[in-house]
């Protein structure tokens, strides 16, 4: 098969163009700019363009599928000669949606969590050597790609994102796979361009349990008010099995897990990673494996890239890295990181980077979401706002909206590294939630003043 990826850099689009062309399929792609790792990996295996920039003339009738990426516009120069010769143009899901639709799909969804299940659920099923297809958001310990497909595997685990599927095709990616087998594992109002209401959002999740096959089953996180509600009202014929967090103690900075054969010692901590295990848990039982495989296998996961991601550890200092920044993440993740290390000062530093983030009518959500930090940081870009043609924020409505009154906040990339690196780390936990990275910080110095 014949495949042209208009915007192939991206994160997802690439590793899609990769298990493509691991399968067997041409591949051939554009974009405008690509970045690092994208750009190695796809030169790698011969697939980075030869040059920048968007060439009709590549897209001809010998092209048997489009994929288009959401980086594309949709005036794109190539996506128009393919509308003009009338070729298949598929969005990112739905192409996997079309190499998926004789499998049993397994897909986790949730504003919050997802990640970090369906690296769980495919941790399990390495450990036990057992081969299913994936599509993940982050780079895992033990695979080569984010995507891999093939003929012959019986299950897909998709990580189900509710973000629009491509220029042209303004539907969440969720709504287009169509599981057998779904997980919700939280709902917090998220993505605020494009679903301007929480009511909107929550919709959203209702049109995807709609969406589970006949016979299929939810697994669905009971503690969560707006999930609990949105299973309970789902009327199509399936199974529905509610978990909630499991019992857990931390002793000396590790968390016990209780289990049948007693307590054991995981990699993980907080309420919300616990929380995500017991949903990752049953998932895997309706994948056939027991709960005695479940447990040998996740002692040894030690989570997904930039999820809670310890970067550096010595005698009484350590430091993680996270992707949180959504309101609840962002809470979650702080109080997850003073729960562990209760006799340390927590350094809890937080970058303002998405568009919701920086909307001066969402940042109200984010109060309390650092009381956890014994000193809590923001930093935001001035410059990212406008880039994202948002409407300025002001220090007041920051200050106001964490309503913390220490709150530190920067805006200068070099104010704000002077600051942490003028700190005292002795016997502290430092947090830094971004999927951002403060303006040019080198992570690798910051390593340096932990270990």
């Amino acid at each position: 098969m014949n495949t042209h990826f208009i915007a192939i850099g991206g994160a997802a689009m690439h590793n899609l163009a990769l298990a493509l062309h691991e399968k067997g399929y041409q591949v051939t792609g554009s974009d405008d700019a690509i970045f690092e790792p994208s750009k190695s990996r796809l030169e790698r295996k011969g697939l980075l363009p030869v040059e920048m920039g968007w060439f009709p003339e590549k897209i001809t009738s010998k092209i048997d599928a489009i994929i288009l990426g959401m980086h594309a516009k949709a005036d794109n120069p190539e996506l128009l000669k393919a509308k003009e010769l009338g070729l298949k143009i598929y969005s990112y899901p739905e192409f996997l949606y079309e190499q998926s639709k004789n499998k049993t799909r397994v897909v986790i969804g949730g504003s919050h969590g997802k990640t970090t299940i369906t690296s769980m659920i495919l941790h399990v099923m390495h450990f036990h050597d057992i081969e299913v297809d994936y599509m993940v958001g982050a780079q895992l310990e033990g695979f080569d790609t984010m995507v891999h497909l093939t003929e012959k595997n019986d299950f897909i685990v998709l990580e189900g994102d509710e973000y629009l599927s491509s220029p042209i095709d303004l539907r969440p990616k969720f709504h287009l796979y169509q599981p057998n087998i779904a997980l919700l594992s939280g709902i917090a109002w998220d993505h605020i361009n494009v679903f301007p209401t929480f009511e909107n959002y929550v919709d959203q999740f209702k049109i995807f349990t709609n969406q589970i096959t006949n016979g299929g089953i939810l697994v669905y996180n009971e503690e969560d008010a707006t999930v609990k509600q949105v299973a309970e009202e789902a009327q199509n014929p399936i199974r529905k099995i509610a978990y909630q967090t499991p019992d857990y103690v931390v002793e000396n900075g590790i968390t016990l897990l209780t289990t049948p054969e007693g307590p054991m010692p995981i990699e993980v901590f907080g309420a919300h990673n616990l929380s995500n295990l017991a949903g990752a848990k049953w998932i895997c039982q309706c994948m056939g494996v027991d709960e005695a495989e479940f447990y040998e296998a996740i002692a040894t996961f030690k989570g997904a890239s930039k999820r809670l991601e310890k970067i550096a550890e010595s005698k009484d200092k350590v430091a993680y890295k996270d992707f949180a920044h959504s309101p609840s993440k962002v809470a979650a993740t702080t109080k997850a990181v003073k729960n562990q290390y209760p006799d340390r000062k927590l350094i809890a530093c937080l970058e303002l980077h998405t568009y919701s983030s920086l909307n001066a009518t969402f940042l109200k959500e984010y109060q309390g979401a650092l009381d956890q930090a014994d000193i809590a940081v923001v930093f935001y870009s001035p410059d990212a706002v406008k880039i994202k043609k948002l409407e300025a924020v002001s220090y007041d409505q920051i200050a106001n909206s964490f309503n913390r009154e220490d709150l530190i906040i920067y805006t200068n990339p070099v104010e704000f590294k002077d600051f942490l690196f003028s700190q005292n780390f002795t016997n502290t936990a430092l947090l830094l939630m971004s999927s951002g990275n403060y303006g040019g910080l080198n992570f690798d110095e910051v390593k340096g003043l932990i270990d």
